[in-house]
């Protein structure tokens, strides 16, 4: 239609391919929640990194049975893999659903049942929690641990776990 500002819809997608091609190399800084052995405690790397994992984490998302308007909720802080979230989710027609992870349990519960969130993602600091939320939400197909396989005992007790960056793998 002639006479608009844009050529092109404005997407979620569009935004990261913007960022990618024009500002690859801008750095995104993170601080990590919990650092393994011998690793730094922030997290360092750029748009041009971040973009590929983001389609990568949309596409097994979309493995997991995750499909437009369906709702994935996050647990978690401000990090890189909260940010890959982000783009991933919304990018491929989900939707996001941060939840604040100071609530009462009781209200997180309620929360994530109510707003019928298929996956929920969370930061490791927050797996206490989760193996206190996962009986009380049936609904949720997969709990996905921000981090690797190596996570250990401490996620003894979580339904349907998923590890972030194997899921990636």
């Amino acid at each position: 239609m002639k006479g608009q500002m844009m050529q092109q819809p404005l997407l979620i997608s569009s935004l990261l391919q913007h960022a990618e091609a024009c500002h690859g190399d801008s750095e995104i800084v993170s601080r990590r929640v919990e650092p393994a052995q011998g690793e730094a405690r922030f997290h360092r790397y750029d748009w041009a990194a971040l973009a590929p994992r983001a389609r990568q984490l949309a596409r097994a998302l979309r493995r997991l049975g995750i499909g437009a308007g369906d709702r994935v909720g996050t647990l978690a802080w401000n990090g890189y893999r909260h940010l890959e979230l982000y783009y991933a989710v919304s990018g491929s027609g989900a939707v996001i659903h941060t939840v604040n992870p100071r609530l009462f349990p009781e209200q997180i519960a309620w929360i994530v049942n109510h707003a019928e969130d298929q996956v929920v993602c969370f930061d490791l600091d927050q797996a206490p929690l989760v193996q206190k939320l996962a009986p009380q939400c049936p609904g949720v197909k997969a709990w996905i641990a921000l981090g690797d396989a190596a996570l250990g005992a401490a996620l003894e007790g979580i339904p349907a776990l998923l590890c972030y960056e194997d899921l990636l793998a």
